[in-house]
Parts: structure tokens; sequence; C-alpha cells
């Protein structure tokens, strides 16, 4: 039995992806950052897996695109900041939003940012359940539910034709 050498590239380039994105989230949980090196390896990653699956001038498209998502989530973080003087989205997340768009695309970050809100909602009534107390002011890394948002959204894509 051969084994097809799209799927073995799919499973390397998604495996890498979700050691990434587990570092992302491990890291994010323990101390609030998602360092720049990790973000740059995500989107070299992607652009790589473009470059491989689409070609050269697709790799343009989507370091365009991870331009223009990367600015318009610094805008609206900007905007929450100056509305509620309280940083609601770090520059990190930012990053990582633009580095995403490279293997999601513009029209996978609506969905990847669905599941990530969804499974913090999940987690926040849960904590809120075991008695943990929830207000405004209450902070939880918004990462690794990015991650889990990345990680889910190509397979979504992939597998319910949403490209």
């Amino acid at each position: 039995m051969q084994i097809d050498r799209e799927v073995l590239y799919f499973i390397g380039a998604y495996g890498a992806l979700c050691v990434l994105c587990c570092a992302v989230a491990l890291i994010d949980l323990r101390h609030g950052i998602i360092p720049d090196g990790l973000n740059l390896a995500i989107a070299a990653l992607g652009l790589a897996n473009v470059v491989i699956t689409d070609g050269t001038s697709a790799a343009f498209s989507a370091m365009a695109i991870a331009g223009l998502v990367g600015i318009l989530f610094w805008l609206l973080q900007r905007l929450y900041f100056a509305v509620r003087h309280v940083d609601g989205l770090g520059l990190g997340d930012v990053k990582f939003l633009a580095a995403a768009s490279i293997w999601v695309g513009a029209i996978g970050i609506p969905t990847l940012l669905l599941i990530a809100a969804l499974a913090a909602l999940g987690v926040a009534g849960g904590l809120q359940l075991a008695g943990r107390e929830m207000k405004r002011q209450t902070s939880i890394p918004f990462g690794p539910f990015l991650a889990l948002g990345l990680l889910v959204t190509p397979a979504l894509q992939s597998w319910l034709g949403l490209n």
C-alpha cells in the first residue's frame, strides 16, 4: 500500500502547525504573551505551504492578505483601547491573526474567530460554574483559543469545501 505524497505532505505541514499552536497556547497561558518568533514560524510555514500547494503568485497574495488582516486587527485593538482604556486584544494576538490568515485566507478568519470566541465563552462559562468569579476585568489569554481556531479552520475548509 502506497501513501499519497499529498497526504503525507499535509500530515507533515499540519503536524508542524499543531506543534507551533500548542507552543502558542502553553506560552500564552503561562506568560500572557505570544512570542514573535512563534508568529513568524507560523507565517513562514504557512507561506511555504502556499508556495508548495498553490505557487509563488499565491504566496504574494497571501502576504498581502496577512498585512491587511494585521492592520485591520491592529486598528480594532487601538480603537478598543481608546474607548475602554483596557487592552482587549494583545499585539501578539494581532500578529497571530495575521500569520493565521496565511493558512486560512481572508475568508477563513471569521470562522477562526467564531471557533475561538465560542471556545473562550465555553471556558469562561465553565470557570464561572466552577466557582471562579468572572467580571468585566477578568483577563483570559485568548491565544489558546486562537490556536484552536487555526487548527480547526483549515480542516473545516478542506473537508467541507469552504475555500
